[in-house]
């Protein structure tokens, strides 16, 4: 597909995959290494196009796999560039060593993240079990509902990524084969206008960058009280990245007539008896439901997570307080706890929000639909609950339902 690169907003028709590659080029990296992995690989031919037509002014790294991809970003992100990267799954495990290397050393990487389930059982189908695998690894994690918000939290990614209150790696997460191949209408800003929305960047302190003749240290070793203060150093930027990603998505909003919730979309919670917890493209599935559900006289609601780390422990407390049982639902499963994983989070809030009935609904792995009839069953368990009937705290969907 050839773009015209006309200085105005344009809506098309393209893919998840696609989406991410038009926010990437859109944002002006400068360094760019990819490798390409089912259901990802899209990503990397799309910003192959752009460079090879004139619509990327970047350093186009051909590497030999994810490994080198994420070293190669992350030394250029330290140098003082602006860098792209995306994988999935077996590339993001390929990668782990390098990625955690990115976060330790404060590399303002930002990379797309086609979900697929993760290295253990051989699935080339979609989950959110790669996802879960790097939550420990000190990535800002977000999250994405479609394919406009693909391309639209990419270049929001920068934003958070390279404040100079953050300077943290940020992954931007979308559901594979599901999101990744999907062509929805997505409106394509006009450079300029990213542009503009980028500027903010430029008036802050300058970053070192690598220059000839003039060294710069980066990744030295921490030791004793020396690794506890980049540690402690590291934490706090990650809290203060959720406050900021509120004040960018509003700002986003502001300039593009979108926005997203910033940290938590909240989705008809006002009056809500009970609350439904999801991530990713089923949010859309659910708030279908959740309308169905209204007209019915059963008092649901939505809050849907778009930032997953730093987990949004003060907006998810307040937007559940008050309620009266919540239904989790996760692609994804927290061995070792025999549940989602992100019930397992919100369970270590219960204290803060109420101890209510909660539920944990683990379905949607490895590309098994979670319709909405399925959904509509989710609701009316977590209804009952809330009305003090017996509940079964954790349902894997596909095999007891």
């Amino acid at each position: 597909m050839k773009i015209e690169d006309n200085g105005k907003a344009q809506v098309k028709v393209i893919t998840g995959n696609a989406a991410a590659a038009f926010g990437a080029m859109l944002s002006r990296p400068e360094v760019v290494a990819l490798y390409p992995i089912t259901p990802q690989s899209e990503v990397a031919e799309e910003m192959a196009k752009f460079h090879a037509e004139g619509l990327l002014d970047a350093e186009m790294v051909e590497v030999e796999g994810e490994n080198s991809a994420m070293n190669i970003v992350c030394a250029a992100a330290l140098a003082g560039g602006r860098v792209f990267t995306s994988t999935s799954s077996w590339g993001l495990a390929f990668m782990y060593d390098a990625v955690l290397q990115a976060s330790g050393y404060r590399a303002p990487v930002v990379m797309a993240n086609a979900n697929r389930e993760a290295p253990g059982i051989m699935a080339v189908s979609s989950g959110q079990s790669d996802l879960i695998m790097t939550r420990d690894a000190g990535w800002i994690s977000l999250i994405c509902e479609n394919c406009q918000e693909i391309l639209d939290t990419i270049i929001m990614a920068y934003r958070l990524a390279e404040d100079y209150e953050i300077q943290l790696p940020v992954m931007v997460n979308y559901d594979g084969f599901y999101l990744s191949y999907l062509a929805e209408k997505v409106e394509i800003p006009a450079r300029e206008e990213v542009d503009a929305f980028l500027e903010p960047l430029k008036e802050q302190p300058e970053r070192p960058r690598l220059r000839p003749g003039k060294s710069i240290a980066v990744g030295t070793h921490g030791i004793l009280e020396g690794f506890v203060e980049l540690r402690y150093k590291h934490s706090s930027a990650l809290e203060r990245a959720k406050d900021k990603f509120d004040r960018i998505d509003r700002e986003f909003r502001g300039k593009f007539g979108r926005g997203y919730g910033g940290q938590i979309e909240v989705y008809r919670c006002e009056d809500a008896d009970i609350i439904m917890v999801a991530a990713g493209s089923v949010a859309g599935t659910v708030k279908k439901i959740v309308d169905v559900k209204r007209e019915q006289g059963v008092k649901v609601g939505l809050v849907r997570m778009k930032m997953f780390r730093p987990f949004p422990r003060e907006r998810m407390t307040g937007a559940l307080k008050g309620c009266k049982a919540i239904g989790v639902v996760d692609r994804s499963v927290c061995l070792g706890w025999n549940c989602g994983p992100f019930f397992m989070e919100l369970r270590a809030l219960s204290q803060d929000f109420g101890l209510v009935p909660m539920m944990s609904f683990i379905h949607g792995l490895a590309n098994v639909d979670i319709s909405p009839d399925d959904v509509g069953k989710m609701i009316d368990m977590v209804d009952a609950a809330s009305r003090g009937e017996s509940y079964r705290e954790v349902t894997w969907f596909s095999m007891d339902e």
